[in-house]
């Protein structure tokens, strides 16, 4: 078909630091590769090319998201292609080693690569017998290879060494061979930051450290020392993707609530989520609110420091896109969205609701305070104020007591120390204060120079 860069049509999603392709099969037809199911960016590419997606493969259980295959199945009647080690309780076509798909024209080859998950597939797509690119999912991505230890720590290790021989199989495909990763550059599977989101083979053998590993054992002490904490939801999706989401009728809708629905909910141990920006959520908010900026990184913090399991509801700000929120929650799974507040804070103050502030200071205010660092651990050792503590906001929650009395919380600009200091109002502290920008800016301010390495009260 004459197969062209222009044929592959990447879909990243910055917030989670993932990438989905869409492969136009020149039939008017499309292959989807770990389509998530908030499924707008695609659908409208799709469009643009007047494509009708005819398949959709999933390369793992385990994503960042739940799998908008069963969606377009669904929808589309596209074919599902996965592994049949994933034992997927919805109709797919289960693929083993060396099974291929005829696509049109095009075929797509499984190949079994496990370490990431024990069900891991790449996949080969050729014209004939000529290799166009590989598929590969949290295997090989750009300079690294995708966590092993979403199993638990008891088989991190053997995974790591299967990710090992994994790799080792994927370098034996031709040097020019693009390598079209699911996981990339701010995704918690463990790419490293700033990567370009696709490479090839060739690149990979000169830049990837873990391809330059020496041994096996090199190979998994450099994988197993580069990982960090990931988001809590990530431990409920594999068993999700497995049996499959819940097919959609049309767009979630977040319904209107007024302040005395509000007060219920909270009555009844359903949370209530603040998506404005840090500096109105400061002015004034609900007591025991969580503050989540509405960003591209929602969706991690929701599920990382909330439950899948208890009703939320919503306060939004001006011009904040709704649809945005919806879908952000749904594509981690997050289905239990009681609505948003009606009128806002104005309306909650209206109705004689209780409010609450937050102290919020630029970094010439900041008195004396102790310093709360609540960046990843990576972040942190990267760079930090002296004598800062150390606490990771997903750990925040069970470590609310060690947090410095009087503490000035802060992350990198702002966002995640303000929810940080929403968890510590929600454990009953009132004594904080939040830095409007990030250690450089307080170093700036204060002369105090940054250090490396990882001297903190908790890390």
């Amino acid at each position: 078909m004459g197969f062209t860069d222009e044929h592959l049509i990447p879909l990243v999603d910055q917030g989670l630091g993932n990438s989905a392709y869409l492969v136009d099969l020149g039939n008017g037809s499309a292959l989807a590769v770990d389509a998530s199911r908030d499924l707008r960016t695609l659908r409208a590419a799709a469009e643009r090319r007047g494509l009708t997606v005819a398949f959709a493969a999933d390369t793992h259980l385990h994503a960042d998201f739940l799998s908008g295959a069963v969606q377009l199945g669904h929808d589309a009647a596209a074919t599902v292609l996965a592994s049949a080690a994933g034992h997927r309780t919805f109709p797919h076509v289960a693929l083993a080693e060396g099974d291929e798909v005829d696509l049109g024209g095009l075929t797509l080859r499984a190949l079994a690569t496990p370490g990431h998950t024990d069900e891991h597939l790449s996949f080969l797509l050729l014209d004939g017998a000529v290799e166009l690119g590989v598929f590969t999912g949290g295997s090989l991505i750009v300079d690294s290879a995708a966590r092993t230890d979403l199993l638990g720590p008891e088989r991190t290790e053997e995974l790591a060494r299967a990710q090992y021989r994994s790799l080792r199989r994927l370098a034996t495909l031709p040097d020019h061979l693009p390598v079209w990763p699911t996981h990339g550059a701010g995704s918690f599977c463990a790419a490293p930051p700033g990567a370009a989101r696709t490479t090839t083979i060739g690149a990979q053998k000169q830049s990837n450290p873990l391809l330059a590993a020496p041994t096996e054992d090199a190979f998994v002490a450099e994988l197993l020392a580069g990982l960090g904490t990931y988001p809590v939801y990530f431990a409920r999706l594999a068993e999700r993707n497995r049996t499959g989401p819940r097919v959609l009728s049309g767009p979630p809708l977040l319904p209107l609530l007024d302040a005395a629905r509000i007060k219920q909910l909270l009555a009844d141990g359903g949370h209530v989520v603040d998506v404005r920006p840090a500096v109105e959520f400061a002015a004034g908010h609900i007591p025991k609110a969580l503050s989540i900026p509405l960003r591209d990184q929602f969706a991690t913090w929701l599920g990382w420091l909330l439950p899948d399991t208890a009703p939320l509801a919503f306060v939004t700000g001006a011009g904040q896109d709704l649809n945005e929120l919806v879908w952000q929650a749904y594509k981690i799974g997050y289905e239990r969205l009681a609505g948003h507040l009606d009128g806002g804070m104005r309306a909650w103050r209206d109705a004689q609701g209780p409010v609450t502030a937050t102290t919020l200071v630029t970094a010439d205010q900041t008195g004396s305070r102790p310093y709360l660092d609540v960046r990843q651990y990576a972040e942190f050792t990267a760079g930090h104020v002296p004598g800062a503590a150390h606490i990771e906001l997903g750990d925040l929650a069970g470590l609310a007591a060690e947090a410095p009395h009087g503490a000035l919380v802060a992350c990198g600009r702002g966002e995640r120390a303000m929810t940080a200091a929403s968890i510590l109002e929600r454990a009953g502290r009132t004594d904080l204060a939040v830095l409007s920008g990030g250690p450089a800016d307080y170093a700036r301010a204060h002369g105090r120079p940054l250090v490396d390495g990882t001297e903190a009260a908790h890390s």
